[in-house]
């Protein structure tokens, strides 16, 4: 499969490392990965100490009100959204903040371990136990994000930890590209066996590439050093000791480029032009390039790597513009295409603008749109679910279901439709387990005839064949005392050999 659109951004500096993996269509994915790693660069310093944690979470979610603003502004960005994994080092300690399917792994004292916990449809159905973790490569629904930054949600859920590191350990970050293809074993066995970072991004790159990865990939990895160790700031190019790397699905892996060299400058005042109505907007259009000269003078400022949709936003200009002002925080300005548009012999001098009151209704016309739709793919969904029968256990007792053995949220996609008198502890151990875990059925008839198998398990197991023969009951008794069980209280128990089973 190839893409020629990096949704991915990841920036590594000497104090923080981020990795986002974009989603929401042609426009979106790049917009959202970008312009949150862009609005987190700043925390790149060493003297935030104890409020790492904090400070962290609070950029992120500030981030997410910023990609928010954006699809105000840009109506087309609507479903736009990003993981986000960061880590924050301070002293000896170490500050994590993560939400989506983007993943954080560690290498400690010898002990290779995944830190991060996927926010996926499949991981809750594993955490419930409701599914096992080898089954969760294969399931429909494995790519289903139940948590993540951007139009979705005004204050997100994060994961927060703290931890203690020590000189030596290792992190890596990657999106989920990464483990699509490899195993942890194999993201483990690179890391351990790699001396040279930079080596190591490589190498899980191009094995991932090799693979068939159906996404990009996004690799990052740290290692810790003493405060002593570290090296002078570097040239972009040479960004020790931490090393990025990154790749687009297509038939090369594209290697983390570094920005364009620039002259150093002196400290230089962070103003916008500010304005009101239609001159503040022209004024603001007019500095976006110069704003994103600034950006890319301040990350040349300090040794780091920056690749993806982030790189290309600060080397092109062609998506979101973030800059930090000398008296506000980082602000954004979406920018999407405009070289391209600017050189279209089409393209009109100055487009009319639309009206507010307009573009309002617009937008309440698509989301309603939307959410009929989506209603209607709920509806067709749940009937297709009434078309499904299993066979499990309820009160302790075998039962045919009608649904599948799913929940959304607190909904159940399931419900009986028929319990019989099985007791499932009377079943085998093998069946036992496979009841308890369900057995799927084709149809009603499909699932009856499994009950059936599952009785006659039972009977045999319950009641052996005496040595002598005894007299059977006569097909009347037997239909006399069916007739009478009609209903599961009613039904004789299974125990009772020669009777219902």
């Amino acid at each position: 499969m190839v893409r020629f659109k990096n949704d991915d951004s990841a920036y590594v500096g000497r104090y923080l490392a981020v990795v986002a993996d974009g989603m929401g269509g042609h426009a979106g994915g790049n917009v959202a990965s970008a312009s949150t790693v862009l609005d987190l660069v700043h925390l790149d310093r060493p003297d935030l100490d104890d409020v790492a944690v904090t400070v962290l979470a609070d950029e992120i979610q500030a981030a997410n009100s910023l990609l928010s603003e954006l699809v105000t502004t840009s109506p087309d960005l609507s479903g736009m959204g990003t993981t986000v994994t960061a880590m924050l080092l301070q002293g000896d300690r170490l500050a994590l903040a993560h939400i989506g399917d983007s993943r954080a792994y560690r290498l400690k004292d010898g002990v290779f371990e995944q830190i991060s916990v996927d926010h996926t449809f499949v991981q809750r159905l594993i955490d419930e136990g409701r599914l096992r973790p080898e089954d969760a490569e294969v399931h429909p629904h494995k790519n289903v994000l139940m948590r993540v930054l951007g139009d979705v949600d005004a204050s997100p859920e994060l994961d927060l930890a703290t931890f203690e590191v020590e000189p030596g350990e290792k992190w890596l970050l990657c999106s989920d590209g990464l483990n699509a293809v490899l195993r942890d074993s194999d993201i483990e066995t690179v890391l351990r066996d790699s001396t040279d970072l930079g080596a190591a991004v490589d190498t899980l790159v191009e094995l991932t590439l090799a693979g068939g990865s159906p996404d990009n990939v996004t690799v990052a990895i740290i290692e810790v050093a003493e405060e002593a160790e570290a090296p002078a700031p570097a040239p972009v190019r040479e960004p020790a000791p931490v090393t990025a790397g990154t790749a687009a699905v297509k038939a090369e892996g594209a290697a983390a480029r570094p920005l364009p060299d620039q002259a150093d400058t002196a400290d230089e005042p962070h103003a916008d032009s500010e304005g009101t109505g239609t001159d503040g907007e022209e004024a603001r259009e007019a500095d976006s390039p110069a704003r994103a000269e600034l950006i890319r003078r301040d990350l040349e400022s300090r040794p780091h790597v920056l690749v993806g949709a982030a790189s290309l936003a600060t080397e092109t200009g062609q998506i979101p513009i973030v800059t930090k002002r000398s008296a506000e925080r980082r602000a954004a300005r979406l920018l999407m295409h405009k070289a391209d548009d600017a050189g279209s012999p089409d393209a009109p001098e100055d487009a009319p603008v639309e009206p507010r009151r307009r573009r309002r209704w617009i937008l309440l016309v698509v989301l309603g749109v939307i959410a009929a739709l989506l209603a209607a793919v709920l509806w067709v969904g749940y009937a297709w679910t009434q078309t499904r029968y299993y066979v499990g256990s309820a009160d302790n007792r075998v039962a045919i279901y009608n649904g599948v053995s799913q929940t959304i949220g607190p909904i159940r996609l399931s419900q009986v439709a028929e319990t019989t008198n099985i007791p499932v502890d009377s079943l085998p151990e093998y069946w036992r387990s496979r009841v308890n875990d369900t057995v799927p059925a084709r149809d009603l008839v499909h699932a009856e005839q499994i009950v059936d198998q599952l009785r006659g398990t039972a009977k045999a197991i319950l009641c052996p064949q005496p040595a002598d023969p005894v007299p059977s009951p006569s097909p009347s008794v037997l239909a006399e005392a069916l007739d009478a069980a009609t209903t599961t209280e009613a039904l004789p128990p299974i125990d009772a050999c020669g009777g219902q089973q």
